[in-house]
């Protein structure tokens, strides 16, 4: 918010500057009189003008620069966000054993493709594809696209949201007990 702030406020000056010097020069040019001032106070607005206009200018291309490599960056990010990403997917893949052409379905799947649009793409049947894409649900252990998608972004965000593995240790009556009523009243504030 700061930086937008004086940002504004160097345009306004850069704005200032540049229509005194615009109306300094079209008054000359058309002859109009305006009221006398000293010439030391006229030279000086003229050059706090012309100051005004190289300062803006300079900061407005050091901005510039900024914002270019900015967004370089910011590419340069996403290029190994991506490249990531496609390693995550090849690792998936190799651990659930695809078949080439399950890869390539899985992949368009990822994208967001239809199973008609896969077909045509793959020059296949729909039902190749479905029995592709439940081959692909079923090494993967999920029940459709949504589950397969999420299993990427999970690992891509590390968030450590994934489901335990191993049973929970065998617990007492009372224990049981404890845990149903922390769950009930757990249910219930977040009902809230």
């Amino acid at each position: 918010m700061k930086g937008q702030a004086g940002f504004g406020l160097l345009m306004a000056v850069q704005m200032a500057c540049g229509l005194f010097l615009s109306w300094d020069m079209a008054t000359s040019l058309l002859g109009i009189q305006t009221a006398p001032i000293a010439w030391v106070w006229y030279e000086l607005v003229q050059l706090g003008a012309v100051v005004g206009l190289i300062l803006g200018t300079a900061v407005s291309a050091m901005l510039l620069v900024r914002s270019v490599r900015g967004r370089r960056e910011a590419e340069r990010s996403l290029r190994l966000a991506s490249g990531a990403f496609m390693e995550v997917l090849a690792e998936r893949f190799d651990d659930w054993a695809l078949t080439p052409a399950e890869r390539d379905v899985a992949l368009f799947a990822i994208k967001g493709l239809s199973t008609a649009e896969i077909a045509a793409l793959r020059s296949t049947s729909e039902g190749t594809v479905k029995a592709q894409t439940a081959a692909i649900y079923r090494k993967a252990g999920v029940s459709g696209r949504p589950q397969l998608l999420s299993l990427f972004i999970d690992e891509l965000m590390g968030d450590g949201l994934a489901l335990p593995t191993e049973t929970p240790p065998q617990s007492s009556s009372e224990d049981l007990a404890a845990q149903a009523s922390r769950t009930e009243s757990g249910t219930i504030s977040s009902a809230r």
